[in-house]
């Protein structure tokens, strides 16, 4: 978990007051990283921690403005299906 956190923390420096990594504009670096947005409330569940106020308060809002772009919304998957997906992969290696 400590290591999670530090990698939050330095996204967290380099978005600092801007919108996106980039600047004003949503940029490949805000491309590279919204898919993990997706991920967020499986590793926060499954991790029994929530990372968005412990490490990086900033890394939520920014996903939400990336989200206002259509594109971006059209493309990424649900975060209760993605725990549903890990959910489903956790139980078939546990009973493996």
């Amino acid at each position: 978990k400590k290591e999670f956190f530090e990698i939050f923390k330095i996204l967290e420096r380099e978005l600092g007051d801007k919108p996106y990594f980039g600047g004003e504009t949503f940029g490949f670096v805000d491309l590279s990283l919204i898919p993990y947005y997706s991920w967020f409330y499986a590793i926060e569940t499954l991790g029994e921690f929530e990372h968005k106020r412990q490490s990086a308060p900033k890394i939520v809002p920014w996903a939400k403005r990336c989200l206002q772009k259509e594109t971006v919304a059209k493309t990424l998957p649900d975060q209760k299906k993605v725990y549903e997906y890990v959910e489903q992969m956790r139980k078939r290696f546990d009973n493996a």
